[in-house]
């Protein structure tokens, strides 16, 4: 029996992933980098933000200071997240879902909080959450179990009680080796992964409505 859900917010509830991916290549043609190099994001999504910057001020000539980098990047994901990132399919009708099942929910996100409650707000899922847990409050991040397991305490399940649904491979081994239920949503930027991803879930599903079902088979048992 499912009673609570902990939603995972980029790639889950909102099509961020793709933004993530292409932004420092947004940044660049900004600056006048006509034509970044085919794999600049993913290189770049391997470094630290300051080791990032570093990177293309050495590689690209900039001529920024490693802060001024890091600022307007983050001013150009702020607005992004403010204005322009959509729900995932899906994920508007399973929120209603819930809200009429009466079924608690609430989301765990390694996005920053005024970020994620800005793209929240806006597409109108922030209200019903029982909670918005980021790294903030859990530092670890899903890496470990603790942010999981504050956001059951909170719903007032137990683990095995309590439904995970994530995006990426590492959120679910960890929700997993904690006693989670698991449902894995497809998302194109995991896609590569996708296969090994459905593997560790005790549930997959390509869209995130399609969750639902879980439901409504209890209900038929």
């Amino acid at each position: 029996m499912i009673k609570g859900v902990i939603l995972d917010l980029d790639g889950t509830l909102i099509d961020s992933m793709g933004m993530w991916f292409d932004i420092d290549r947004r940044f660049l043609v900004e600056q006048g980098v006509t034509d970044p190099p085919s794999g600049i994001s993913w290189k770049i999504k391997q470094m630290t933000i300051e080791n990032a910057a570093e990177f293309m001020i050495s590689s690209f000539g900039l001529d920024m200071t490693p802060k001024q980098i890091i600022r307007r990047i983050e001013e150009l994901v702020r607005e992004e997240y403010e204005h322009n990132i959509p729900l995932k399919k899906g994920a508007a009708e399973l929120i209603a879902f819930l809200d009429e099942k009466g079924i608690p929910y609430g989301t765990a996100t390694a996005t920053y909080k005024g970020l994620a409650e800005a793209a929240m707000r806006r597409c109108g899922i922030l209200d019903g959450m029982s909670f918005l847990l980021t790294d903030k409050e859990y530092p670890n991040g899903k890496g470990f179990p603790d942010i999981f397991l504050g956001a059951a305490e909170l719903l007032g399940t137990a683990p095995s009680e309590t439904l995970v649904i994530e995006d990426s491979i590492h959120c679910i081994e960890t929700a997993s080796g904690a006693g989670f239920i698991t449902a894995a949503v497809y998302d194109k930027a995991s896609d590569a992964e996708w296969e090994k991803i459905k593997s560790l879930a005790d549930h997959s599903f390509m869209e995130l409505g399609e969750v639902r079902s879980l439901f409504e088979d209890m209900e038929n048992e």
